[in-house]
């Protein structure tokens, strides 16, 4: 081992003790980190994945880490602090299925990347995802067909508020319907609204995670923002959304709105209300200035903690330091910022 990658290894040796792994049993938990186990790398397993770098069947995992159960869940693959944490993609890859395991971190000791093999490419993050996140996310399932075939009309947030609307005798009798409407403060998306979560939806069939939407004001964004976290927690591809704003009147108006549109299938808190329970909750609404203060971001939050981030008002929310915030997490990303009256535009970051 060269000095290079013995300065990275100690890095990431910290690293992994800050995030609450460990390599030896003590009060705080049992060891659940396996220092460079030995593997035998069945051809089969090279095979199917076209890979020959060894010239032998057996390798070394740099790090395999473990679950609560004692079972292989992470595989780590550590480069020296000069080379790409990337160029080790293809040998994590092979180690990861010779272990059975669906998680692969890719790093140098500075640069780190994630990689869920059952979805996405390796995704930069900042620190590395906590044993108690990467238990929950091994119960997200992301299924972008589903996704992308889930029919979306102008009805969508209406079958969440009022299911059996169209079963009403007030919907039936033309007459009596705005009184229906009205009485239940039902919302049906406007054209522009359902073309902006097909847009979405055709993004997401090419493989984007990365998408805009421009609205001007009064345009209804947290309606059609509220469209969005239905259909990606409906068709499960997200298991908790993230919803960011830049002052604390949009954060209580927005949380407000989701519970009104969305409660009858899903649980929206403010983050500083809900502390210790946010966790339960479906969509989390927060400031950016609340999670820049004091890092608590990075320090309360892991990454793998929200599968997509809606930042509202994003011309002024994500800028600066407060990017940081928005590209900390794995997953699917949606700024939205705000046009002058009368413009609306859609389209994906590429």
């Amino acid at each position: 081992m060269g000095a290079k990658e013995a300065k990275a290894r100690i890095k990431i040796n910290k690293q992994l003790e800050e995030s609450g792994w460990h390599f030896f049993d003590d009060d705080k938990g049992k060891a659940n980190i396996v220092l460079e186990p030995k593997v035998k790398l069945t051809q089969a397993v090279m095979d199917a994945l076209g890979v020959n770098f060894e010239t032998t069947t057996r390798g070394f995992i740099d790090f395999l880490l473990l679950d609560a159960q004692g079972f292989p869940l992470i595989v780590l693959e550590a480069k020296p602090e000069d080379k790409n944490p990337l160029i080790g993609k293809e040998q994590a890859r092979t180690y990861a299925k010779s272990q059975n395991c669906r998680f692969v971190i890719l790093s140098n000791g500075n640069l780190h990347y994630f990689w869920d093999l059952a979805h996405g490419n390796p995704y930069l993050i900042s620190r590395f995802p906590t044993p108690e996140s990467i238990k929950g996310y091994t119960h997200f399932q992301p299924n972008p067909e589903k996704l992308v075939k889930e029919s979306v009309n102008s009805d969508y947030i209406v079958l969440t508020q009022l299911p059996h609307y169209a079963d009403e005798a007030g919907w039936n009798n033309e007459i009596e319907r705005p009184a229906l409407i009205e009485k239940n403060r039902l919302r049906f998306l406007r054209l522009y609204q359902e073309r902006a979560v097909h847009s979405i939806q055709n993004a997401v069939k090419e493989g984007q995670s990365r998408f805009l939407f421009e609205m001007a004001t009064g345009t209804g964004k947290t309606l059609t923002a509220a469209a969005v976290i239905k259909l990606f927690l409906r068709t499960g591809n997200a298991s908790r959304v993230l919803f960011l704003v830049d002052r604390l009147e949009l954060e209580d108006q927005a949380n407000k709105h989701f519970n009104f549109l969305l409660k009858n299938d899903f649980t929206s808190v403010i983050y500083k209300e809900r502390r210790d329970e946010w966790k339960k909750a479906k969509i989390v609404v927060t400031t950016v200035q609340s999670l820049l203060f004091n890092n608590k971001f990075k320090r309360l939050f892991s990454p793998i903690d929200f599968d997509l981030v809606i930042s509202d008002e994003a011309h002024r929310s994500i800028g600066g330091n407060a990017r940081a915030v928005f590209e900390y997490f794995v997953g699917y990303k949606l700024p939205v910022p705000t046009l002058p009256p009368k413009c609306f535009l859609t389209k994906v970051m590429r």
